[in-house]
């Protein structure tokens, strides 16, 4: 398992502390896209209509929360795999302040409205969950319901995990860290266990609310994500 410092922990879990009262996923206005990022949209290379589809369902930090257009989770996805010779299609199913009740309510209509079956579910859920003190019980169900659902529909998922902040206390990060190593061994589902890992308690990687990454802050995350899609779509380059 991968496993960022004891001191990035605690600078997470005092960040936690501090915008707990936000409820920190929340909605945020992106500022427009700059002249620079219209043309970069327009040199990508064109996707096949066919191409695997990849979509990434989950809260603020897939979202792109307060990041451009092209800086958020999903569309830096895409650029990794374009730049691999990787052909796929990412669509980002981020909602910012999503728990995994409101990601559960929703997955299905997702899912039932995409133009293609997915070759890839990514899934990220649960920080919202652990922000609102929701219990780690109820966080559990509602991801196994998921990965049910994903599962029936025959769709590979990769699931990013979560931590509980420090500050939270022992007995509730006992039963909440081992949510999802244990849901992705259940449902044989890839798993990359911390979704901030390398990025949290870096102040370079960071927005101001030491809580979601900023545009550089994404690109570690898709960097560590980006093989394990690959592996996972060995039909697409």
């Amino acid at each position: 398992m991968r496993t960022a410092g004891w001191r990035s922990y605690a600078l997470y879990g005092c960040a936690i502390l501090l915008c707990q009262p936000l409820a920190a996923c929340g909605p945020a206005e992106k500022p427009a896209a700059s002249t620079n990022e219209a043309a970069a949209a327009n040199a990508a290379p064109a996707i096949p209509a066919d191409a695997p589809l990849v979509i990434a369902f989950g809260d603020s930090l897939y979202a792109g929360y307060q990041l451009g257009p092209r800086e958020g989770l999903a569309p830096q996805l895409q650029a990794a795999l374009d730049a691999d010779g990787v052909v796929a299609r990412v669509q980002s199913a981020g909602v910012s302040g999503d728990t995994t009740a409101a990601g559960r309510q929703r997955l299905s209509y997702v899912l039932d409205n995409a133009k293609t079956k997915p070759a890839l579910v990514l899934l990220g859920l649960g920080g919202n969950d652990m922000l609102r003190g929701i219990g780690p019980d109820q966080t559990r169900a509602n991801l196994d319901a998921m990965l049910a659902e994903l599962k029936k529909r025959e769709i590979p998922v990769l699931l990013t995990g979560m931590v509980a902040a420090p500050n939270l206390g022992s007995d509730y990060a006992a039963k909440f860290n081992p949510i999802y190593p244990e849901l992705a061994a259940k449902y044989d589902a890839s798993f990359y266990p911390f979704i901030l890992d390398n990025v949290v308690g870096k102040k370079e990687l960071m927005l101001g609310d030491n809580i979601h990454p900023n545009a550089k802050g994404v690109t570690v995350v898709v960097d560590g994500l980006a093989p394990l899609v690959e592996d996972a779509l060995p039909d697409a380059k």
